[in-house]
């Protein structure tokens, strides 16, 4: 009899930690997408314009912030709040999260030989990214896990999500879920890799072909 209320009090527990773990996975997917975004964008446009690595991070890491600040600002917009209000919000609760992505994402692909002078159709280059963005995210987790336990990070904007009808020229503001994100991004990886490893082995053929020209 008197174990009920004990039992009772653990499965609260248990679910209240199992809420807390599933939001801290959303809002950490929620980040990565954005800073994915920014991050691929920024390293392309580094080397395609030959800029050098410190500038090339610099430029990855400024896009990866205005990506995961938009990403975030635009959905409290749409829900009805005002841009200055949802920014607000927004640098309150995604900035720790993005900044450990940042630091980590950035030092994993400093460590691997090549990796930030590899270039757009070299094969490093994208699974160097894809490692990087992964071990970000295990980074990042616990650090939303962390807020979210004490009512900050994205707990402060998740009750100003839309969750009725949208009006006006807020309409016109794309809903785009995390999953979609996430997807369209690991696409854009996996193609751009396949891509790379078919035009190297495209060269290595090439190569093969003059060499057995030359010899005879």
């Amino acid at each position: 009899m008197t174990s009920t209320p004990h039992h009772g009090h653990a499965g609260h527990d248990h679910a209240a930690m199992s809420g807390v773990n599933s939001m801290a996975l959303s809002a950490t997917l929620h980040c990565l997408t954005g800073c994915a975004i920014g991050e691929i964008a920024g390293l392309m446009i580094g080397t395609a314009i030959g800029l050098s690595a410190g500038w090339t991070i610099l430029l990855a890491v400024s896009l990866a912030f205005l990506f995961g600040y938009a990403l975030s600002t635009l959905p409290l917009v749409k829900a009805g709040l005002g841009f200055g209000a949802a920014l607000s919000l927004v640098l309150a609760a995604d900035t720790l999260s993005i900044a450990t992505m940042e630091v980590v994402d950035n030092a994993v692909m400093a460590l691997i030989p090549g990796a930030m002078d590899a270039g757009l159709v070299n094969p490093v280059f994208w699974a160097s990214m894809m490692l990087a963005l992964t071990v970000a995210f295990f980074a990042a987790w616990p650090v939303n896990r962390y807020l979210l336990q004490r009512g900050k990070g994205h707990a402060l904007t998740h009750g100003h999500h839309a969750g009725g009808a949208v009006s006006g020229a807020r309409r016109l503001i794309p809903t785009l879920t995390t999953a979609t994100l996430v997807a369209a991004i690991v696409a854009f990886m996996l193609g751009g890799f396949v891509v790379s490893v078919a035009d190297r082995l495209g060269d290595e053929q090439v190569t093969e072909t003059s060499h057995a020209s030359s010899r005879r």
